[in-house]
């Protein structure tokens, strides 16, 4: 467990990450939902079993890392670790705390990992969702583009 202070509108949030357990998925799956409503919503995409059930199908809790301040979920985040880089497969942010650089300290806990591996971070992000500027202007680069998705990549040689 580490733990990160951040101030958010002169409120010092100490969060603490937290490797996950099997018992967090369905939390976790309602929180997915929550922070990805509003975008699917917006691209007619949005269905309330889908966005839980494609998440607990892949769900594995070694990969799993929760963001705690006191006793409350802000968020969590999901890093699979492949031969030639780490995904950034999952990153959600409870809707209160939302810009509020809650997202940007995991960004950077993720990036110190992989400088440390010496490994890029890759990720694919919702076509028209606010997470494309977000991970833009944290200094990921877009490689490529399908129907749904916009794929980036950190490079820790920047």
């Amino acid at each position: 467990m580490r733990t990160a202070a951040l101030g958010v509108s002169c409120k010092v949030i100490i969060m603490k990450y937290v490797k996950s357990e099997q018992s967090d998925g369905s939390e976790l799956a309602e929180l997915r939902a929550s922070a990805m409503k509003a975008s699917l919503s917006a691209i007619g995409r949005f269905d309330e079993n889908w966005v839980r059930t494609r998440f607990l199908e892949t769900f594995e809790p070694n990969d799993t890392y929760k963001v705690i301040e006191k006793d409350e979920l802000l968020g969590f985040y999901v890093v699979r670790e492949k031969e030639d880089h780490l995904f950034l497969d999952h990153l959600y942010i409870k809707i209160g705390y939302q810009n509020k650089n809650v997202g940007k300290a995991i960004i950077n806990k993720i990036v110190a990992a992989a400088k440390d591996k010496n490994l890029p971070v890759r990720l694919g992000a919702l076509r028209g969702s606010r997470a494309n500027h977000f991970y833009s202007k944290n200094g990921f680069k877009k490689t490529h583009e399908d129907e749904f998705d916009i794929y980036y990549e950190y490079s820790v040689h920047n």
